[in-house]
């Protein structure tokens, strides 16, 4: 009996895997450099004193047509050092911007509404935002934007992690499993997720939503921005799998930090669409078959779970090569060992919505 659960729950698996792949090989057009559209990149950053320089370097290096390009970075009432070095950086540089969000739009909390601040003074077409601890390559803002044709109204982009030790090498694995997920979903149109550090939209579409203060207020704003944007049915949303717009981020330093992070997505998850609750039900029961199959042991069963695992690397390999990124063997074993738990702790930790977030609770 053990063993024709885990074989349907294997097999559901492995096909919800390949349909995603589907979506996030998909390849979409591009406008030509001379056409593309006004931008602002925005960041909003709150007590990163230890990252904001590297991230304001790395804006500083951007691609991008002459007097086409704005940075706004919002000191989201930092209490260290992070507004001074944001002044001293940005000094006589014409692209940056710096602000204080002082105005509360509508009932908007905590980044959203530093992001909302900005947004209103914006003079891009396009918004593209990341986080103060990423950095992000020299090709970002212009491959983001060339995707941008008429119709189109969201882009979204592939964010990896930067480290060397296994540890940091397991959360780089599983935050391009995770965005491939996303990429493939919303690609075929039922969007499970998406990444605030590496996202951008049409900033009319955005106002037409009614920005961050038309919907309600989530700890995962972009996607809760993404589906409105869907929702409005008359837009395109694509999820490219392009190298030259990856941005890199630094991993959580523990697993404190994790759990606070995988809470906050989860909690944002419980938003889905049905589409995205089978596909975490179905990582749940695959997860927790494997973790009961030693008990109910059957070369049949280990026959599958090992099915499963090479399936994983099928689906994460191709993503890793296209990136230009290198997938170690022990980082990718111990995000498999990560990926099982958490899918089956994840559950009965967003049960309780409190979110630590920045130093703020929700």
């Amino acid at each position: 009996m053990f063993e024709i659960i885990i074989i349907i729950f294997t097999v559901l698996y492995v096909i919800e895997s390949f349909i995603i792949m589907t979506g996030y090989i998909k390849k979409f057009s591009k406008i030509n450099e001379e056409n593309l559209p006004a931008a602002t990149v925005i960041v909003a950053a709150r007590n990163e004193e230890d990252n904001i320089l590297e991230c304001m370097e790395s804006l500083d290096a951007l691609i991008y047509p002459s007097g086409k390009l704005e940075i706004i970075i919002v000191n989201d009432h930092s209490d260290d050092r992070t507004g001074e070095i944001i002044d001293e950086f940005i000094r006589g540089k014409e692209e940056f911007k710096s602000m204080i969000p002082e105005k509360q739009i509508g009932q908007v909390k905590g980044k959203a509404n530093a992001i909302a601040n900005a947004v209103e003074i914006a003079t891009g077409d396009i918004i593209l935002t990341t986080d103060a601890d990423c950095t992000v390559s020299p090709t970002w803002a212009k491959t983001i934007a060339s995707y941008y044709e008429d119709d189109v109204a969201f882009v979204g982009g592939y964010t990896t992690q930067s480290g060397d030790t296994i540890f940091e090498g397991m959360q780089a694995a599983d935050f391009v499993f995770l965005l491939g997920a996303a990429a493939g979903s919303v690609n075929l149109k039922f969007p499970l997720s998406c990444i605030g550090n590496n996202m951008s939209y049409r900033k009319s579409a955005y106002e037409e939503v009614g920005g961050y203060a038309g919907i309600d207020f989530s700890v995962t704003e972009d996607f809760s921005l993404l589906r409105a944007i869907k929702n409005l049915k008359k837009y395109k949303i694509l999820y490219p799998l392009d190298k030259d717009a990856l941005v890199t981020s630094k991993p959580c330093p523990d697993f404190k930090s994790i759990y606070w992070q995988k809470k906050r997505w989860g909690v944002g998850g419980k938003e889905s669409e049905p589409f995205g609750f089978l596909v975490m039900g179905t990582a749940f029961l695959t997860h927790l078959s494997i973790l009961l199959s030693p008990f109910f042991f059957s070369l049949t069963a280990l026959y599958f779970v090992l099915f499963k695992i090479f399936v994983d690397y099928f689906f994460i390999y191709p993503l890793f090569k296209s990136l230009d990124l290198k997938l170690k063997v022990k980082n990718f074993i111990a995000f498999e060992l990560y990926f099982i738990i958490y899918s089956l702790v994840l559950p009965f930790v967003i049960v309780k919505s409190n979110v630590k977030w920045k130093g703020r609770e929700y």
